[in-house]
């Protein structure tokens, strides 16, 4: 199916020259001058080689028929992180090339939307909120809180992110799946 290059997003899947490639990045650029473009970042599914192209946005590509569905992650190991499609309870594995920096925000029973070619996983979209516990960083000063400073933490699940002055080893927060932003203290 034919679709304009300026509507393509991350996660998508085009079909260049009969070889499947993943949109990791997707950036619509508006120069003062001229027209317009869009910048795809992507990776080879086949051998993961990463390509950057360029299209003016009125430029068409050929996205490739994907099938897109709800997988629990179950677990991961030596052959890869396992999915299960919580309907059928057929089970899949995701290579670690596929799952990518996403690792980090997996956790046991989490619903992702997995893109699968021909039965195999070539994409994979995490929920945009994910909830960790701090259990490391620098202890709060009285009198900090009121300011707009920020200080660095390190979650649970291993990855690093600035976190307001007034929160403290233990407590949960919610980070931004994309970047791994601190949102919000966790409700519960």
């Amino acid at each position: 199916m034919k679709v304009q290059a300026s509507s393509l997003r991350k996660g998508n899947v085009v079909d260049l020259g009969g070889k499947l490639y993943v949109v990791l990045q997707a950036q619509n650029i508006h120069p003062g001058k001229g027209t317009p473009v869009t910048q795809l970042d992507m990776r080879r599914i086949s051998d993961g080689v990463k390509i950057s192209e360029r299209y003016r946005t009125t430029e068409t590509v050929e996205r490739a028929t994907v099938d897109e569905r709800e997988y629990t992650f179950l677990y991961a190991d030596g052959e890869g992180f396992h999915f299960m499609n919580p309907e059928t309870y057929d089970q899949l594995v995701a290579s670690p090339d596929i799952v990518g920096d996403a690792r980090f925000y997996l956790q046991d029973g989490m619903n992702v939307h997995l893109s699968t070619h021909e039965g195999v996983p070539i994409a994979i979209e995490l929920p945009r909120l994910a909830t960790f516990e701090v259990v490391e960083t620098e202890p709060s000063v009285k009198g900090q809180t009121a300011s707009s400073s920020y200080k660095p933490a390190v979650l649970s699940n291993g990855l690093r992110t600035m976190i307001p002055p007034y929160i403290g080893v233990g407590t949960k927060i919610v980070v931004l799946t994309e970047d791994g932003s601190y949102q919000e203290r966790a409700k519960d």
